[in-house]
C-alpha cells in the first residue's frame, strides 16, 4: 500500500483485545480483528502493558512502550502478521 492510497477514515479510534484477538475500531466505522498470535510481544505481555497502547503515526499508528510494540492500520489492513524476526525478541 503507498501512503496515497491511505485513507483519514483509516485513522484508529481504539483498541481492544478478547482472550485471542486484537480489535482495532477505525474513524471511519469499521472493526479490525485479527488473531492475537500473530503479534507475540502482545500475546505475551500483561493486560496492563496491552492497555497502555498510544496512537501515533499520525494516526495510522498503535504504539505499545512497555514492550516497544507497533501496528499500522496497513498492516493490520493487509493481514500482516509481526515479521518473524520480531518472534526471536520476545522473552
Amino acid at each position: 500500500m503507498d501512503t496515497t492510497d491511505i485513507k483519514p477514515g483509516e485513522q484508529v479510534k481504539n483498541v481492544y483485545f478478547s482472550e485471542d484477538t486484537i480489535s482495532v475500531d477505525l474513524l471511519d466505522g469499521r472493526t479490525i480483528t485479527v488473531p492475537l498470535a500473530w503479534y507475540p510481544r502482545l500475546l505475551h505481555a500483561s493486560e496492563e502493558q496491552r492497555q497502555n497502547w498510544q496512537i501515533c503515526g499520525g494516526g495510522y499508528g498503535i504504539h505499545w512502550p512497555d514492550i516497544d510494540e507497533d501496528l499500522s492500520t496497513e498492516g493490520l489492513l493487509r493481514g500482516a502478521p509481526a515479521p518473524r524476526d520480531n518472534i526471536t525478541n520476545v522473552a
